[in-house]
Formats: structure tokens, C-alpha cells, sequence
């Protein structure tokens, strides 16, 4: 059981939503939290078939068991709540009539949304658990990280790709491909892997229908699909004026390194390679971006790239952030957050490396290891919490 970054500090106060993709450890960690809470699975089948056929059994139970706001000690747990969207107007009457608080947990919001579902109305707090992150690991593993990615089961097993394989199958190639409303899952298949080889590239929406089979608006729609499903994320362009021309089109990254790396095949990175260099900056992303959500900042992330082919791999807050997977930073590795640093002024203007101890160019430039920028990361140095 690794201890987990994200603060749930709200949910003994009010109703909270806890979205995240299958595996990301959410029922660990409300079992962890909440040993004794009252709690419906709606995995299990017997559970799912009463309360879709009398979703007011949750009502009925509550008020059985005399439970109120100032009774109650432990929130009230539905797990997989979008599987019944309907659910969800009870648990609205039980909140607003009797003061209960429920901890309501899902892979995504998009059902309850497309069903016309219940979301209370903006009265409960959302929280969303990412993949492990480096910090949450003690003797954190890059290879492994890279290899077999960060969801709990997967990183923890000697032999993650049979689990991944069956993690591809029964959830991404058919209950995400459930949500397209579509029964050619051949084609949303194709979809995925063609997306995966283009993770962190430049999405050209035409090009990737071409490839596919489909339409453009239907893999655009695919896309949003993942996004919406919590399996992944665009970052846009940075958009602000500038002297130099700029590419337009954003960029798409999946939630998880090894569900990346079955998807396109490309077997075990090894350092040095161009996938290596892919993978780890698609790692560093992913730790952005869950540091974003954690530290409840929620800033957004772009990046920058010139028609000339100048390029910032990711820009945030007050920071211009470069990756490289190399171990020795020259200055041809500095060309792109050059050229940005001439047009645009930053707090601070990084390279995360390999290489061994930290050093500043002349020019201003702080070139980290890739573990000293996450301690600082995680350590608010380099976004201080507001």
C-alpha cells in the first residue's frame, strides 16, 4: 500500500466525487481511509441488479439504520457510481434531507453526463487519483516506470504485461469503446493504437481518421472520448503573441507510460533510443500534470513549437520546461528554449536530464537530474503552492 499524495481533507465535511481511471488505486484507498463506511460496489453483481431495478434501496437502508448528518461518521461509499446514473437523485434527497455525506467514485463523469445523471448541482467537491507518482514510490524505478507503467497492480508486478494486455481488452477496447456508442470495435481499436503512436506528437485529426478507417469528426470524437474517460489529455499550444510563427495544433498524451508502450508494441525502451526519449518525456508530463491536480493549483500545460522548428516541450505557470533524456545537456539541446527565452519572459527556464548534478548556464538556463526536478517539483520550489 504506497501513501498517496492526493488530501481528501473534504470528504468528512461533504459529498465528494473521486474520478479516475480503472486500476489508479481508488477502492485501496477508501478502504484504507474508511475501513467501516457503508459501501456499494456496483462491480458486484448483485449489488448492481438491486440497485438498478429500486435505486430508493439506499434511501430505504439509510433511513433503517437511522442515519443523519449528525449521526453519520464515515461517508457513504458508491463505488462505480456511473453505472447507475439514476442513483444519484437519491443520494441528492438523502444529502440535502437527512445531512449525509457520500464519497461517490467512477472512471468518469461522461456517462452520468451523456444520461442526463444527477451531478448534484455543483454541491460536491471533485477529486481525481492519477497513476503512482515518483514521490509516492520508496526506491522509485525510471526503467520500470517506462516499461510498465505507474497504474499500482502493473508497476508492482515482475510480470505486468499479461495484466496490461487484459487491461487493454476488457476495459480500454471495449467499455471505452462502449462509450463511443459504437459496435465497430474493430475501428476504435485501430483508433487506440494509431492515437498511441502518436502520443505526444502533433494530433492531425484528418491524417489519423485516414489511418484508421473513419471519419475525421469520428476520431476527433474518439478522441474526446478518451479525454472525457479520464484516459488521457490534449495540451494545447502556447498562444500567447509572439514574433515567431507557431504550430496551432495541440498535442495528446495517454494517462499512463505502460499502456502506451503495449498499444504500440515497442517492447522494453532502452536508454539512449529515440523511445527511451519519448517515454521519459511523456513521464515527466504525467508527474506535471498530477501535481497540477494535487496541489490543487490546476494550472494548465502547453507547449511551444515554431514553424521553423524551434520547441518547448511543456509551459506552465511562470515555467518553460525542456526534456531530455540524455546525460550530457549541449548547447544544440538548448536551441528551443533559446529561441523561447529571447520572445518570452519566465521565472525560470528548465531542462530536466540525466545528467548527474544540477548546473545554470550562463544565459540562465537550470539544467536538473530528472530526480532533483521532481523532488522540487513535489517540494513546491518549482510551483509554490498559492
Amino acid at each position: 500500500m504506497y501513501n498517496r499524495i492526493l488530501n481528501l481533507d473534504f470528504i468528512g465535511q461533504q459529498t465528494c466525487f473521486l474520478w479516475g481511471p480503472r486500476q489508479t488505486g481508488k477502492s485501496t484507498l477508501i478502504r484504507s481511509l474508511f475501513p467501516r463506511a457503508r459501501r456499494y460496489d456496483l462491480l458486484l453483481a448483485d449489488v448492481y441488479r438491486a440497485l438498478i431495478d429500486r435505486p430508493e434501496l439506499i434511501r430505504e437502508e439509510c433511513l433503517a439504520a437511522g442515519l443523519d448528518g449528525d449521526s453519520q461518521v464515515d461517508p457513504i461509499v458508491i463505488d462505480e457510481v456511473q453505472r447507475i446514473p439514476d442513483l444519484l437523485n437519491e443520494v441528492h434527497w438523502l444529502a440535502e434531507n437527512r445531512g449525509l455525506r457520500f464519497l461517490l467514485c467512477g472512471s468518469s463523469a461522461r456517462k452520468l453526463k451523456r444520461g442526463g445523471g444527477n451531478l448534484l448541482g455543483g454541491r460536491a467537491v471533485r477529486y481525481q487519483l492519477h497513476p503512482l507518482v515518483a514521490a509516492e514510490i520508496p526506491e522509485f524505478s525510471l526503467d520500470k516506470a517506462l516499461n510498465a507503467g505507474l497504474l499500482p497492480r502493473h508497476y508492482l508486478s515482475a510480470r505486468p504485461r499479461r495484466l496490461i494486455q487484459a487491461y487493454l481488452g476488457d476495459y480500454l477496447r471495449e467499455e471505452i469503446a462502449a462509450e463511443a456508442l459504437t459496435r465497430n470495435i474493430p475501428a476504435f481499436s485501430r483508433f487506440l493504437e494509431v492515437a498511441a503512436l502518436s502520443n505526444g506528437e502533433l494530433i492531425n485529426f484528418n491524417t489519423i481518421a485516414s489511418e484508421c478507417g473513419v471519419s475525421a469528426p469520428t476520431a476527433k470524437g474518439y478522441f474526446q472520448i478518451l479525454e472525457d474517460t479520464l484516459i488521457g489529455s490534449f495540451v494545447p499550444a502556447f498562444r500567447r503573441r509572439a514574433k515567431r510563427r507557431v504550430v496551432g495544433a495541440p498535442r495528446f498524451y495517454f494517462f499512463d507510460v505502460g499502456v502506451v508502450a503495449h498499444l504500440t508494441g515497442r517492447g522494453h525502451v532502452q536508454p539512449g533510443s529515440e523511445l527511451f526519449g519519448r517515454a521519459f518525456e511523456h513521464f515527466i508530463y504525467m508527474e506535471v500534470s498530477a501535481y497540477a491536480s494535487y496541489s490543487e493549483m490546476f494550472f494548465p500545460v502547453s507547449f511551444w513549437r515554431t514553424t521553423s522548428g524551434h520547441e518547448v516541450d511543456f509551459i506552465f505557470e511562470d515555467v518553460a520546461l525542456e526534456v531530455k533524456s540524455t546525460f550530457r545537456i549541449q548547447d544544440r539541446h538548448l536551441k528551443g528554449i533559446r529561441a523561447f527565452k529571447e520572445e518570452f519572459k519566465m521565472a525560470q527556464y528548465i531542462v530536466v536530464s540525466r545528467e548527474s548534478a544540477p548546473r545554470r548556464t550562463a544565459d540562465g538556463i537550470l539544467i536538473l537530474p530528472w530526480r532533483d526536478f521532481l523532488d522540487r517539483l513535489w517540494g513546491g520550489e518549482i510551483v509554490p503552492p498559492t
